[in-house]
């Protein structure tokens, strides 16, 4: 089971980054807070203070074409926001 999906690089987690050495990442929905803290420690080589995580549910759309009305969803997903130690450096364009 892959724990992290993909890392999360807005304007806002950034500058989280920078300033707090907080960095978001999507995670798979059935993962708890240690296993992300052992993935990312094992990805990255850094030391991890603190894990907070959020759940975010589908957002639904209705939308009413010619055909008639057309239900959808997107996907749910879970979030996880990473403190790591003062030293440590998440560099995600390294691999580039």
């Amino acid at each position: 089971m892959s724990v992290l999906i993909k890392p999360i690089i807005t304007e806002k987690m950034t500058a989280d980054s920078e300033l707090y050495n907080r960095y978001g990442f999507i995670v798979d929905p059935k993962a708890n807070k240690l296993q992300i803290k052992d993935a990312v420690e094992a990805t990255y080589g850094v030391s991890v203070k603190k894990v907070r995580t959020m759940n975010y549910g589908p957002t639904r759309r209705t939308r009413y074409t010619k055909t008639g009305v057309q239900h959808g969803k997107t996907n749910a997903y879970k979030k996880a926001i990473v403190d790591v130690e003062d030293g440590d450096v998440i560099d995600f364009y390294s691999n580039l």
